[in-house]
């Protein structure tokens, strides 16, 4: 590797097919029934409806240069096009979609307004262009070996396929698509559509498998209506909590925490993981600036009042049943952590969440609150 030279192209490649999944994205609020999007299926992203003129199929492209008659951009998604393993009839529109603009003296300017006749007519004097010196050199530059690909196919051919292909310059950016799809997320506060939009993003990844990768109409609408739920408009939103465990890596790096070494004292050892676990989410719950989150953290304060003042009242209990110290206590934090959680308004928390509530409550040295019953 040389000047991270590698790094920087493994990031570049994992940016541009992330920005490609953010186009499917974008097009699956689109999709009406049995449609579906795929991604790597015939090219970058498939639109595929019951007819062949609902279907396109899409090239992605995130250029900063601009599109000039000799691009290899243009020209690499002709050959593609024309390759013989490219069923082409299954398409009604093929969608060359680029960040770039039109180059000022481009004769591609005007390919969308123009016949396909019009079209193989403007490929021809591009390509007259090239000098025999070029044509006939032992190793030709990239774009001649292109062009030669594109102008020795079946002028048919060709004909049949360039009347479907539609140049989309100026293509927004990834962050202009973030913003695009934000806007189609209605009803759902500002502050909540980046997680919602990151969701989605980890929907779509989800639906890869090793044979194929297809989004379809049903299964995104069902998550939509899983995220609407979350994410709408209520009196505060609650987070989402999926019962993370501690990795060791966690667990190393949070050992020394008080609440961990109050579960250390009464030699509790195996459920760390989890309490680390349920302590991080709650964590990360809070900084997480969801819509009204402050009135998040404002319920979550009177919350944790409430369950330590059980969790005291259990303790209590279970010193007037002192009997063995360290089985005692075991017995108390299984209870404590088994306890379903108190209603917060018209809402039941995930267990979770309050575990993790009891873990940061023990982590406040001034509460003074252990699990060792003496």
């Amino acid at each position: 590797m040389i000047d991270g030279q590698t790094k920087n192209a493994v990031l570049k490649t994992a940016l541009s097919f992330h920005y490609q999944v953010l186009i499917g994205l974008e097009k699956c609020f689109s999709l009406e029934e049995k449609q579906s999007i795929w991604f790597e299926k015939d090219g970058d992203v498939s639109f595929l409806g019951g007819e062949i003129n609902d279907s396109s199929q899409i090239e992605v492209k995130n250029y900063a240069d601009a599109l000039t008659d000799h691009h290899e951009n243009f020209w690499n998604t002709l050959k593609n096009w024309l390759d013989p393993l490219f069923d082409h009839e299954k398409y009604g529109a093929l969608i060359l979609y680029t960040t770039q603009s039109f180059g000022q003296t481009t004769r591609l300017k005007n390919w969308n307004t123009q016949t396909a006749e019009q079209r193989f007519n403007t490929l021809e004097n591009i390509f007259s262009e090239r000098s025999k010196e070029e044509l006939d050199a032992k190793k030709p530059k990239e774009i001649v070996k292109l062009q030669k690909l594109v102008m020795q196919a079946n002028p048919e051919k060709i004909q049949k396929i360039i009347k479907k292909v539609t140049l989309l310059t100026e293509a927004d950016d990834a962050d202009s698509l973030r913003k695009s799809i934000q806007s189609k997320l209605i009803g759902i506060p500002i502050n909540n559509q980046k997680k919602y939009l990151q969701e989605l993003v980890g929907f779509v990844y989800d639906q890869a498998d090793k044979n194929s990768w297809e989004v379809r109409k049903k299964d995104f609408t069902a998550k939509c209506e899983e995220l609407t739920s979350v994410y709408r408009k209520k009196e505060f939103t609650f987070p989402p909590f999926i019962g993370y465990e501690a990795t060791e890596s966690d667990v190393s790096r949070l050992q020394e925490k008080l609440f961990v070494q109050k579960i250390d004292d009464i030699e509790h050892y195996e459920v760390i993981p989890e309490a680390i676990g349920n302590w991080l989410e709650l964590q990360n719950s809070l900084i997480a600036e969801l819509d009204e989150y402050p009135l998040y953290r404002e319920k979550t304060k009177n919350y944790q009042n409430q369950i330590v003042k059980r969790f005291q009242r259990c303790y209590s209990t279970a010193q007037l049943e002192f009997n063995e110290p360290i089985k005692d206590s075991k017995i108390l934090y299984n209870k404590i952590i088994a306890e379903q959680p108190l209603n917060l308004g018209n809402e039941i928390p995930p267990i979770e969440y309050k575990n993790g509530l009891i873990h940061d409550a023990m982590d406040d040295n001034s509460r003074d609150l252990k699990w060792k019953v003496e």
